[in-house]
């Protein structure tokens, strides 16, 4: 039987009152210190209102802040008022959306035209819709090119052979590309060009290099190496009359864009024009080469003789965006692809390029991508993308490196003595594609920013496609209509007429 007692008491249990009377006392502390602090506040603002009433004039009175002059603001804290900035910025971004929108009434269901501000997207316009994007697809390669290859990355060429002797070299010469896209011979006319090349690397200092090194003799030939990259010069899907006239043949090893100096247009095979441009430098130095030119693979264990090195990655995107560089583009898209997985070609690099882009999460659906430079007709991208591409890359070099309206590059003549002169940056695409009744469209495209004149960036992208549109006569006038109203922002009202009052 258990000792524990248990005794049952009827009626209500009591519980002793000191708790609860601390409590109380508690809860009154905070009650007592307010009504001190009111009744100190009343007095503070009698003195004040005592103190005006004997400052004649509405002077402020000795000791009175000009602030507690001020008269009273009766804007209630809730009022979109207190927030002047924000509502300034809600109105300019829909007075923006407005006057887009008219443009956009004249663009059809196989065009597009997104805008935004500081990233806030301002309005858009079958922003989803797949279209053939023309060269603003170059700046998809570009983006990817900088964050896989570092915006500071070099191309290297370089010449292996074996070892010079007396000043020969027994056997053959091999010229080893190393992708750079800008490889040039200082005498051949490239300022003929619609749009010359810039920030080039001159084959002649790796002439000049040979010479250094004591090279006198080549008893064999002078090889082009390319094996960098595969031997696709060409992407098949481009049309007629664009292969070997606007770009190719490229590979790892291109110089003067496949041209030879004394020859007339670009040459079937880029090394071996390379090769032969290089055997012309050393003829004109001294240098006996004994067996001529052609092509073909150095062995990885050849020593190098000496070698060069491109301009950074910035300057090459620079250029390539500037002049619309298509050979560049392609051969950037190769280099991205070695780089990934040690294989230069257009599949490897459209892999790099499509994961990165979905990893940024850019949206891709309905993006189509099959080379880099934008020439075939059977790539699709949306404004959608293209826009988000251009937010994420602000500020850096693929933003620096596009040409300025007015000024340089595919701009130069246009928007010349508008308010976009100077202010606009943009890459720009066209595509003919005759004849203009059939399909595929032409093609026109602006895809870039403008700086406002309250400071903001304007992000923007316009495709078209449509008959004939590449035509100055038609794009001129959406072009136009385009700039007038991204030179509109801001127009709202200014943040002082919008405050509390």
């Amino acid at each position: 039987m258990s000792n524990d007692r248990v005794d049952i008491v009827s009626g209500p249990v009591r519980y002793p009152a000191t708790p609860f009377v601390a409590l109380v006392a508690i809860m009154l502390v905070p009650v007592v210190a307010l009504t001190a602090l009111l009744t100190w506040s009343d007095g503070q603002a009698d003195e004040h209102e005592a103190a005006l009433a004997a400052t004649p004039g509405g002077v402020t009175a000795p000791g009175v802040s000009p602030a507690a002059a001020a008269p009273e603001l009766t804007t209630s804290l809730l009022s979109y008022r207190r927030m002047p900035s924000e509502m300034a910025t809600v109105g300019d971004d829909n007075r923006l959306a407005d006057v887009m929108d008219e443009l956009a009434f004249y663009i059809d269901e196989r065009s597009c035209l997104s805008v935004s501000v500081d990233g806030r997207p301002v309005t858009a316009h079958n922003a989803d819709v797949a279209v053939i994007p023309a060269s603003v697809h170059k700046l998809l390669v570009a983006a990817v090119a900088t964050e896989v290859l570092g915006a500071d990355r070099v191309f290297t060429t370089s010449v292996a052979a074996s070892p010079v002797v007396d000043g020969r070299i027994d056997g053959d010469l091999y010229l080893v590309g190393g992708g750079d896209p800008l490889l040039v011979t200082n005498d051949y006319p490239i300022a003929d060009d619609t749009y010359p090349e810039f920030n080039t690397t001159s084959l002649d200092g790796l002439a000049d290099a040979v010479v250094a090194a004591g090279v006198t003799t080549i008893g064999g030939s002078v090889l082009g190496d390319g094996s960098r990259y595969d031997d696709e010069f060409f992407i098949p899907s481009w049309g007629a009359g664009v292969a070997g006239v606007d770009a190719g043949p490229y590979d790892a090893l291109v110089v003067n864009d496949a041209r030879a100096l004394g020859r007339y247009g670009r040459q079937r095979d880029p090394n071996d024009a390379a090769a032969r441009e290089f055997v012309r430098l050393l003829r004109d130095r001294g240098v006996v080469v004994g067996g001529g030119w052609s092509t073909g693979a150095a062995d990885p264990s050849l020593p190098v003789l000496a070698s060069i090195e491109s301009q950074p990655l910035s300057a090459v995107l620079a250029e390539m965006l500037t002049t619309s560089d298509n050979d560049t583009a392609e051969m950037l898209l190769k280099e991205i692809g070695f780089n990934d997985a040690g294989i230069g070609t257009v599949a490897a690099g459209l892999d790099v390029v499509d994961r990165n882009l979905r990893a940024w999460g850019i949206p891709m659906d309905g993006v189509r991508l099959v080379d880099a430079s934008g020439l075939s007709t059977d790539n699709r991208v949306t404004c959608a993308a293209l826009l988000a591409v251009l937010r994420r890359v602000e500020g850096g070099p693929v933003a620096a490196g596009l040409p300025v309206a007015g000024r340089t590059g595919t701009l130069a003549d246009q928007f010349v003595g508008t308010a976009m002169d100077g202010r606009l940056t943009a890459k720009t695409g066209t595509l003919s594609n005759p004849p203009a009744d059939l399909d595929p469209p032409a093609v026109k495209s602006l895809a870039g920013y403008l700086d406002a004149a309250d400071g903001s960036i304007i992000e923007f992208v316009m495709i078209l496609n449509a008959p004939d549109i590449s035509n100055p006569d038609l794009y001129g006038l959406y072009w136009s209509a385009l700039g007038d109203r991204l030179a509109s922002y801001p127009n709202g009202p200014d943040p002082s007429t919008v405050g509390p009052r």
